[in-house]
């Protein structure tokens, strides 16, 4: 028995991308094991059987870290094993799920399911690549029915150079201008990206891309050649269809009143008008005698005839379902300081949808350990989105962020990093969370707006303002387009792009589109670039009449953070055995922590600031370097037979032998100093720690002590 391996391989920035397909998971459709460097993949896609009885194309995309594929072994001291996956690995299964999705025909109802593997990882070798060859290709030789191949590689700008698929250390050890993920099927049409950038300028992101789309051109040929080679043939699969007598019938029904229920500039009206007119079609539908199985048909043929409708009104006339022009923002509406007890609040409102976000200001002791399969990190920035079903005025499910809450923080966060200063200059942890009250369309740029309000209002020092804008796409298969912008309703749901796009008037921090259709062009992109630019610094001009930059103190309910520096081999002396010294100091001081860091770096926490003074006060005390030669003070604390114990601050203290008391013969201690005196002394000699101090050596005569 063997494992029929057959390999191929092709050169990715100089590194061989190789594809392998055996026997392994043969019970699969399709199933892959890919190598790049010695990060490995193994991609499975199956298709059920049997149609599902759901009004969707049932796919789903599940992205697994295996610990052991870093050679680790994470989790808690009572559970060793892979629990919920993280954040990260939820990121890059969305990646593969939107580059895939839209190459399948929407109407199929079988379920199929991804399952991405990583098995081995060098931490050089980015997974994602690996893992979008490998579930593309996976999905190429199945028989389960793929309008693929579909490939994506990253893209980033480093020190002034762009470089294909750049190591990881590369990224980690280099300021980076910009970083891309781009995919595409073919032809240099692009279906999905991810960006992330540092003030990006719109012509690099657009070299980004063209770079991008030279290899994705090649990758799809590469799994091609292999599709042709050991591709099975693809099953023919029952498609959703409706009757053609019960389509006849909803069209004729809708055509004389469609579109005076959906072109209704009020949201409110308008879906009052689509719920009546479901309502008056299901009644037709009832006296014409359907049964209750046809109504879900009927009701995917309004959803297709609007999706006509407005793609058509759009293209031949330009008007939009709430008549605003094709680069027209919806009202905009800004507020800071509307919680009373956070550090930092703050609302923006677009149309008809609200952000509220709330900035938290706390130690840097809550920073959040990050363990993965990628390493043990911390985050001292983290924002948190919130999407309450209330939000679209549903019922629904309340409880931990769902993969797509997930996402849209983090667009957010990765638009909102590159402003927050580096912890040497505000040794903070910091917390946003974007509670949206309300949501037609982009509320995860909404999000970026009220955070970056909301965290000047804190007074933590951004660099600049920050917004985010979504941009929309209608086109045809003649190639005619239109760009809009600030999608909502129709719009964003029968659309065939969200162009996401955030940053500050200088330039770009986060990118992302996802699309329904095969591709778009890179002039569709240039376009919505530009068209996005222009809404930022409208936004941005409305946002900075109510706030245009940090407010100069930080709130008064924030801890005020203060850092010093001691000698790291002496971490163990502040700390003291089972925390007994810093926990001391903690209580005695009234701070709200002391946080120490491994190489040295002492950070001091309180609401008060007079008790973080104090608290600093008592560290260098106690981490002072006492040399020999120094001249000390304090009081006189214990009296022995042979000399004086002098307290010297910080828990430390020094020893007056009775010969270094004054010139000429003590004979007892006492007689010269009592407990409480104040005395000068010169220090004379240190071993192991301790610390000998003459009085007499200045010359100074303890009957003369203040």
């Amino acid at each position: 028995m063997n494992l029929d391996r057959k390999t191929f391989s092709i050169d990715v920035a100089g590194r061989p991308l190789t594809i392998e397909v055996s026997r392994l998971a043969e019970q699969a459709n399709g199933a892959v094991m890919a190598n790049y460097g010695e990060t490995t993949i193994l991609a499975t896609v199956v298709m059920g059987k049997e149609d599902k009885g759901v009004d969707y194309l049932p796919l789903s995309v599940d992205y697994e870290e295996r610990f052991y594929a870093a050679g680790k072994i994470i989790g808690s001291r009572f559970v060793r094993r892979e629990g919920r996956p993280s954040d990260e690995s939820i990121l890059s299964g969305r990646i593969v799920d939107r580059a895939i999705r839209p190459l399948f025909d929407q109407r199929i109802r079988r379920e199929i399911q991804v399952v991405i593997t990583v098995v081995s990882y060098d931490e050089e070798n980015d997974p994602d690549l690996v893992a979008l060859t490998a579930v593309s290709t996976a999905l190429g030789i199945s028989n389960i029915p793929f309008a693929g191949p579909v490939s994506g590689l990253r893209v980033a700008k480093i020190g002034g150079d762009f470089k294909i698929n750049p190591l990881i250390s590369e990224l980690a050890n280099n300021p980076i201008e910009l970083e891309t993920f781009v995919a595409g099927a073919g032809n240099k049409a692009v279906n999905m990206i991810e960006l992330s950038g540092d003030d990006a300028q719109e012509n690099d992101i657009m070299k980004a891309f063209g770079i991008a789309v030279e290899e994705i051109d090649k990758l799809n040929t590469f799994q091609q050649k292999i599709i042709k080679e050991i591709g099975q043939e693809k099953e023919t699969v029952k498609l959703w269809e409706p009757d053609n007598k019960l389509k006849a019938d909803v069209l004729g029904f809708l055509k004389p009143k469609l579109e005076g229920a959906v072109y209704e500039h009020d949201k409110t009206k308008r879906d009052q008008n689509l719920r009546d007119l479901t309502a008056d079609m299901s009644k037709y539908l009832e006296d014409k005698g359907y049964a209750d199985k046809d109504f879900e048909s009927a009701a995917h043929l309004l959803d297709e005839e609007i999706n006509e409708l407005v793609h058509q009104k759009v293209l031949t006339a330009g008007q939009r379902p709430d008549g605003r022009h094709l680069d027209q923002i919806r009202d905009l509406y800004a507020e800071v300081g509307v919680l009373h007890r956070t550090h930092g609040s703050a609302v923006f409102i677009r149309g008809n949808t609200q952000a509220l976000a709330a900035v938290t200001i706390a130690p840097p002791g809550s920073e959040q350990l990050v363990e993965s399969m990628e390493g043990s990190t911390k985050r001292r920035f983290m924002l948190h989105y919130n999407f309450p079903p209330f939000s679209v005025g549903e019922t629904g499910r309340v409880g931990a962020p769902g993969r797509r809450e997930i996402g849209h923080g983090k667009l957010a966060e990765k638009a909102i990093r590159p402003l927050i200063p580096p912890k040497e200059n505000f040794p903070y942890t910091i917390r946003v969370v974007s509670e949206i009250l309300s949501s037609n369309g982009s509320s995860s740029m909404a999000t970026v707006c009220a955070s970056s309000l909301a965290l000047m209002d804190a007074g933590v020092p951004i660099k600049k303002p920050a917004a985010g804008i979504a941009m929309g796409l209608m086109s045809d298969e003649k190639g005619n387009y239109k760009v809009l912008t600030d999608i909502q309703g129709p719009e964003d749901h029968h659309g065939d792009m969200d162009f996401k796009v955030a940053g500050t008037r200088e330039g770009v921090n986060a990118l992302q589109m996802d699309i329904k259709v095969y591709g778009v062009s890179l002039q569709i992109l240039q376009d919505a670039l530009g068209q996005a630019r222009k809404a930022r610094l409208e936004i941005l001009d409305v946002t900075d009449k109510v706030l245009s930059r940090p407010r100069p103190e930080l709130s008064r309910l924030a801890p005020r953070v203060l850092t010093v520096e001691i000698d790291p081999s002496r971490i163990g002396e502040l700390v003291g055995p089972g925390g007994k010294v810093i926990n001391g100091l903690i209580a005695s001081t009234g701070v709200t922590a002391i946080d120490i860091e491994q190489d040295g770096k002492v950070f001091v926490s309180s609401v008060l600031p007079e008790a973080a003074e104090k608290a600093v006060a008592e560290i260098r005390s106690m981490m002072r370097e006492f040399k020999v030669g120094e001249i000390v003070e304090g009081d006189v604390i214990r009296l022995l037979d042979f000399g004086a114990i002098v307290d010297l601050g910080g828990g430390r203290d020094g020893m007056v032998h009775v010969s270094e008391i004054k010139n000429g013969f003590v004979k007892n201690v006492s007689d010269v100093l009592k407990l409480g005196d104040h005395v000068r002394a010169k220090v004379i000699k240190i071993e192991n720690g301790k610390i000998g101090l003459s009085i007499k050596q200045l010359g100074e005569s303890p009957d003369n002590r203040s």
